[in-house]
């Protein structure tokens, strides 16, 4: 393995040539002319700059016939060595595939591979696109470099050189199983370039990366080619995040933590609305720091970096509407970034892209609105805008004339769009699930667009000031500059059969095991296995230290133990009865009661107002859903109204007498509580509390405990003089034999866990007659043809023949349930559906997936593992309809109200579905094939067929 924290290219050369001897000038000059007769030589020279010590290192690596795995920050120029790779397979006549994990990225790298060796060298295969499949040099999304491996593609032949761009994807919970399936399904004799972002754990992936692929060279690099500074922008003034501290030691910003200090102490609205006084002069500091800690709105912060010469600039804001939202307001604001030339260039590029658009559809995108914020040099950037607008975006902004981009943090996911500084509107973003800070890891791949190599001296990272922030928290966020790779592989129906098919059930499970996941599993395991060692040491010294010369102590320690147990158990269940029979006396006061209340806070004399049961209304009175029973609203002696809880009242309690409560009584006014507490003293004052008995112990009478306490006695240990110096070590001994059995518990757990998963699924596949033993049946070859998370969904409603007879519409409208997701779930509303066969169908899917869940939960397959089938999501039925019936665009996005983005990626994920059942269904006498290819060319027209390649 090599780490290097890389210095600028050419700076190991000239220190190398400084003060030779002679001789050492003459090895020089013939190690240099050994260099120059090399592959990476000749790549050199078709690039007009110099080459960074880790490029260099992992091209020599490759040349040697080696895997590499490339860690290095985002635009510090790792796709260099996978282009070296294209440049080494070509030389070596062989072919070498390109794969990224978004179908922008490979469309990217496509075009810039045409440039570079002219496009009859270069193919482009992704879900939609199919271009120039057989040359030496293909560019692919890493699912169809899986799929071909699985269908034993012809493509594959001649293979040399896989490059995988963006390999830290392999830790995505939804597609990251993929990139481990390549990984371990590649022949033996493809050399395989791995690109990552930098992760904490590049040793542990490159170790398993040479236990799987062969020796594999492992280059991190620490090394920004383009510095990046931190910055806070508040108010008026930005401020840096960090400052030279002692021995060069970064230290944060003292004015920023000063600042939040401040902020801290500040008074609160609510505290001024208590009608605290504040002095003249404390309203003059309130103002001061006021006017230097709030946070500038988004017109404001472009004005300012762009007066401060640190355009172009990506904001990222996690919120498609956010974004758009600040286009809107930019605009407004009368915010203009270009001139009269940038302007035109602008509009020329932009008619030239959508001249395929009609002009119709060009109204309903929000095309002039879109046009407008563009020639000002403003746009947005999300996964909700049309796909040719995204990459209109994508190029302005390269060529400089967009200096503005709003966008999701899905921008920061490969595509080239580098700035010279990023702007965090704030450090929280959804999840899915909940509000969450960014990650470390997440805050470097944002903040690794600012800095373009070859043009800018240095990147600006700027976060804007928002109330709360802690400046030592974004330093932590600023200085963490790695995280670490999780595997998130699983196995699932289509990789089982795929498997079986092509090794059996013995060879497949042992891949299995080879998994990144197992890896990570195995080595967690290890650590384990050595504190059990540990333990198992610990464990026969205090053995030792129990013995008794008398007798077994160990026997006569288990006596007592169970003894205790015994007690405790009886105790646990005398104040579980007491608490039941405390709540069952609460459960029948009546407002009126006379009660003694029998400890805590309150206790003492009280009249009951409430008796506060669960859920219900007594006398008028509406009850609180209490988990832990009634809650009486009681008046005491002393004037106080208070809602009481179980815990006050340890025994059941008893009315002491009755009294009618007034109907003007006010539990708010100070009048009526005094004169209803007095009413009560005078009433039942004299009465005292009735005392509770004690009971008999459940324990006194019970055989069990009699039993053992009478086989102690008669234990020959009981007599010894140091009986408990001997317990006091045998109690650690069953401590630590407890601990002992859970870390094996832990270990048994981790252990072959994606081999026993594999083995249930196997198992549920057996039972559905796909697999019987090592034979693949009709139904699991069918299976193998689909790809995706409903794969056995899918296969179900083919075997069932659930879809025979449709119309292309309507079974675009089915196939849409298995690949459609809603964003937000929303159960209140039901979704539209089209009427007739496709409903009845529609409905027939999702009974079809409840029996597999039923089954799944009979083989312990469990979806929270990654595993299983999801319920079919019928969102998007309706659109995927309407537009495979020819409905126009502005109709169908107005039906599904959803962002034109949105919508074409929908249908091209129905598209590549249909695909896959056209080829896996049944030939003779079924119609779904035939059906399935018609309503892909139903669905590919308009924006949905535009491809930026084609």
């Amino acid at each position: 393995m090599i780490v290097l924290l890389s210095v600028g290219p050419g700076t190991l050369e000239s220190t190398m040539t400084e003060d030779l001897s002679p001789a050492e000038r003459y090895a020089a000059a013939r190690q240099r002319a050994a260099e120059q007769a090399t592959a990476l030589a000749s790549f050199r020279e078709m690039y007009d700059f110099g080459l960074d010590p880790f490029q260099i290192e992992a091209c020599q690596a490759l040349e040697a016939g080696k895997g590499v795995l490339v860690a290095a920050p985002t635009g510090s120029g790792k796709t260099i060595v996978g282009e070296f790779a294209v440049h080494l397979a070509l030389l070596q006549g062989k072919k070498c595939f390109y794969t990224t994990p978004i179908k922008a990225l490979s469309n990217q790298k496509y075009a810039d591979l045409c440039r570079r060796y002219g496009a009859d060298k270069v193919g482009l295969l992704t879900g939609d696109n199919s271009v120039n499949s057989e040359a030496p040099v293909v560019v692919m999304t890493t699912e169809v470099l899986r799929n071909m491996l699985y269908a034993g593609s012809q493509t594959l032949l001649g293979l040399g050189h896989v490059v995988m761009d963006e390999v830290h994807y392999l830790s995505d919970r939804f597609r990251g199983a993929v990139w481990e399936e390549v990984i371990i399904h590649l022949p033996a004799s493809v050399t395989l370039v791995s690109l990552s972002a930098t992760v904490s754990n590049a040793e542990e992936f490159g170790d398993w990366l040479d236990t799987v692929r062969g020796d594999t060279e492992v280059i991190v690099s620490e090394h920004r080619p383009v510095p990046l500074f931190q910055h806070v922008l508040a108010g008026r003034r930005m401020y840096d995040l960090f400052e030279e501290g002692e021995g060069h030691k970064k230290a944060v910003n003292p004015d920023l933590v000063r600042l939040a200090r401040m902020e801290a102490t500040r008074p609160s609205y609510q505290d001024r609305r208590r009608g605290r006084a504040m002095r003249e002069a404390d309203r003059e500091r309130e103002r001061r720091q006021r006017s230097r800690m709030w946070t500038p709105g988004r017109p404001e912060v472009i004005e300012r970096l762009d007066a401060e010469g640190l355009l172009p600039a990506i904001t990222f804001i996690f919120s498609r509407a956010g974004c758009e939202a600040a286009v809107q307001q930019c605009l407004y604001a009368g915010l203009r970034l270009n001139d009269e030339e940038a302007r035109d260039r602008v509009r020329a590029l932009v008619e030239e892209r959508t001249a395929h658009i009609a002009s119709e559809d060009l109204h309903v995108l929000g095309y002039y609105e879109w046009l407008e914020g563009l020639e000002r040099g403003i746009a947005a950037h999300h996964a909700g805008m049309l796909p040719t607008f995204k990459e209109v975006v994508e190029e302005l902004f390269v060529r400089g004339l967009v200096k503005a981009v709003f966008a999701t943090e899905t921008l920061a996911l490969g595509i080239n769009m580098p700035a010279r500084s990023v702007v965090l509107e704030k450090l929280v973003k959804w999840n899915g699930e909940q509000h969450a800070d960014i990650t470390p890891g997440e805050y470097t791949q944002l903040t690794g667009r600012a800095g373009r190599r070859g043009i800018d001296v240095e990147g600006h990272a700027v976060v804007l000031w928002q109330r709360g922030m802690s400046p030592e928290h974004l330093a932590g966020l600023a200085g963490t500059r790695t995280y670490p790779l999780r595997s998130s592989f699983r196995p699932s129906y289509n990789m089982a059969v795929n498997l079986v098919e092509q090794f059996g059930r013995h060879r497949s499970r042992e891949l299995l095991e080879t998994s990144f996941a197992q890896f990570q599993a195995d080595r967690s395991v290890v650590g384990i296995s050595r504190q059990v060692q540990r333990n198992e040491e610990g464990l026969a010294g205090y053995r030792a230290s129990m013995t008794c010369h008398l007798g077994d102590f160990e026997e006569y320690a288990r006596l007592r133990r169970e003894l205790k147990d015994r007690e405790t158990e009886l105790a646990r269940q005398g104040a579980h009865q007491r608490r039941a029979e405390a709540a069952a006396a609460l459960e029948k006061l009546r407002p009126g009661d006379v009660i003694h209340v029998p400890t805590g806070k309150y206790a003492g004399l009280a009249l009951v107002l409430d008796p506060g049961l669960p859920a219900g209304r007594s006398n008028g009175h509406r009850g609180f859903d209490h988990q832990d029973g009634p809650r009486p609203l009681v008046l005491t002696a002393e004037r106080q109204v208070k809602r009481l809880a179980s815990m006050d009242f340890p025994v059941p309690v008893e009315p002491l007498d009755r009294m009618r409560i007034p109907k003007t009584f006010n539990a708010r006014s100070p009048q009526s509580r005094r004169d209803l507490a007095s009413a009560l003293r005078s009433k039942a004052g004299h009465i005292p509390p009735e005392r509770a008995r004690k009971k008999r112990s459940q324990a006194a009478d019970d055989r069990e405990i009699a039993r053992l306490r009478t086989a102690l006695r008669a234990h020959p240990c009981h007599g010894c003089d140091d009986r408990e110096d001997h317990a006091r070590w045998a109690e650690r001994y069953h401590r630590l034999l407890r601990d002992t059995s859970q870390l094996e518990r832990r270990i048994e757990g981790r252990t072959n866990t994606i081999a026993r998963t594999f083995d249930r699924i196997v198992a549920l596949l057996t039972e559905l007659d796909y697999l019987r033993g090592d034979e693949v049946t009709e139904h699991g070859r069918r299976l193998a043809r689909l790809y995706g998370e409903l794969d056995l969904l899918a296969s179900e409603c083919l075997r069932e023949g659930v879809w025979e007879g449709l119309a292309p519409a309507e079974l675009a409208a089915c196939v849409s349930a298995l690949v459609y997701e809603a964003r937000l779930s929303d159960d209140a509303v039901a979704p539209k559906l089209p009427s007739g066969k496709a409903k009845a169908a529609l409905g027939e899917m999702v009974r079809i997936w409840g029996r597999l869940d039923g089954l799944e939960e009979d083989f312990r397959i469990s979806q929270t593992e990654g595993v299983g089938q999801r319920e079919p999501d019928l969102g998007f039925a309706w659109a995927a309809y309407m537009w495979a019936s020819g409905k126009g665009l502005d109709e169908v996005l107005r039906e599904a109200e959803m962002p034109a983005g949105d919508f074409v990626r929908w249908c091209k994920q129905v598209i590549d579905v249909l695909g896959q059942i056209s080829a896996a269904a049944p030939g003779e006498g079924s119609t779904v094939a035939k059906a399935a290819r018609k309503a892909v060319d139903q669905l590919l027209r308009g924006v949905v067929a535009y491809s930026s390649v084609a």
